[in-house]
């Protein structure tokens, strides 16, 4: 994302606090790499990861009380993408 010099500061705040919060909740879903997006006025956050079955939960749940959670700490309308690493053997992150 890009943002002008006056917002940068506050948006790579709320990033690093998204990134951190993410690899707290999902510390045993091997996580590989998380990108922010941030078009307009919401957000676009993709996990990559080796166990989506962990992010993903039961019926779902378990994604949608993290994009609840996600809304809450950024302020912001978020939509969550989940993609699946399928080596993660031969991922170096």
């Amino acid at each position: 994302w890009f943002a002008n010099s006056k917002d940068f500061p506050a948006l790579l705040q709320n990033d690093i606090k998204v990134r951190a919060f993410l690899n707290k909740k999902l510390v045993n879903a091997a996580v590989s790499k998380i990108i922010i997006e941030r078009p307009a006025k919401n957000a676009k956050v993709t996990i990559y990861t080796a166990r989506p079955g962990i992010v993903i939960g039961k019926k779902g749940e378990d994604i949608e009380t993290l994009r609840a959670s996600l809304q809450a700490l950024m302020g912001i309308p978020v939509q969550l993408n989940i993609e699946e690493v399928r080596k993660p053997e031969i991922d170096a992150t």
